[in-house]
């Protein structure tokens, strides 16, 4: 099997929790707390507070910081997010937008001049995985900057969240580290003890391969040729991923047909959910929703042989160009 998509979906295995670990509000509640204070010593936050990784979830989460300030979110960001954003304004409320310009990059000289006092960005823009230096926007803005840090954790983030979803296959409630109070303390029966214990592990389990990414992508060029191009430079990705695309089809083709060989690739979030919808974040680059089916991303957990990317490559091309032939006989 080759997982491709693990940043998409990494499908944690044999889940284990400890009763000790079980809340009561006459207990001190110690297996937990020594947990927490695990979680909060390795990312250096005061606080954790747990949400639900959707729509309805990051809109109470806007709602709580509408109090205190100005918004502004990036368009690279996830998905629920962007979705909560449409509600939040569709309720009344002013939300800043930063734009994604045509090589993906987030354009953010929109922060210039801007009174803004929270800031949705992170260090990368979902499905591209195009990086994003917050250490040049903290010179823009004295804004918090919210960054999610399931892919890459960046120390210039003031907050920062996780997905439960792509980080352990499991739909749990998703964890926000933040200091000072930021947000109002929750009660008991709100703290996820399974989601925390999950999250952390999966964490402490997520590897990062950096040497295959050029190779695959030497190979790719050499074999489809002019078949294969590019939205983004992948030497302003994240080492561990690799993003291109596929002339003349439908990227839901090739993947299903290469899952049937245990070799998994994704065209981005609408994909990876489930919601068979191409990449938004491609559109958002200014391209059509045609063009958006042709991007395929990849992320690397292991290291392969040049043997075996060998042979995965050739696999992908064989796939495309029989999807191809058919698609131009249709």
């Amino acid at each position: 099997m080759y997982k491709l998509n693990f940043l998409q979906y990494n499908n944690m295995q044999n889940l284990h929790i400890n009763s000790e670990l079980s809340l009561n509000i006459l207990s001190d509640n110690q297996k937990y707390l020594e947990l927490e204070k695990e979680f909060l010593s390795k990312y250096s936050f005061e606080n954790i507070n747990y949400f639900s990784f959707c729509k309805n979830g990051f809109l109470g989460l806007l709602l709580e910081l509408n109090k205190k300030g100005k918004i502004a979110i990036s368009l690279g960001e996830t998905q629920s997010l962007i979705d909560a954003a449409n509600l939040f304004e569709s309720l009344g409320f002013e939300i800043v937008y930063l734009d994604l310009l045509k090589d993906g990059n987030v354009n953010i000289s929109k922060l210039e001049n801007q009174n803004i006092d929270f800031l949705f960005l992170s260090s990368y823009v979902m499905d591209t995985f195009v990086k994003t230096s917050l250490e040049e926007v903290k010179k823009l803005t004295s804004a918090k900057i919210i960054s999610n840090a399931s892919a890459f954790f960046d120390n210039n983030s003031d907050v920062i969240y996780f997905d439960a979803y792509k980080l352990t296959g499991f739909f749990t409630h998703s964890l926000i580290l933040f200091s000072n109070d930021l947000f109002e303390e929750q009660v008991i029966s709100s703290k996820d003890v399974i989601a925390l214990k999950n999250i952390l592990e999966a964490l402490e389990n997520q590897k990062f391969e950096t040497t295959t990414k050029e190779i695959f992508k030497e190979k790719l060029q050499n074999i489809l040729k002019d078949d294969v191009y590019f939205f983004v430079d992948n030497k302003q990705t994240l080492p561990y991923t690799l993003h291109f695309a596929l002339k003349n089809i439908k990227a839901r083709e090739l993947i299903r047909t290469l899952a049937l060989d245990e070799i998994y690739i994704s065209n981005g979030e609408g994909c990876s959910l489930g919601l068979s919808k191409p990449s938004r974040v491609i559109q958002v680059m200014g391209y059509d929703e045609t063009t958006s089916r042709n991007a395929i991303t990849l992320s690397f957990s292991e290291k392969y042989d040049e043997q075996t990317i060998e042979k995965v490559v050739n696999k992908i091309a064989k796939k495309y160009l029989q999807i191809k032939v058919l698609n131009q006989g249709n």
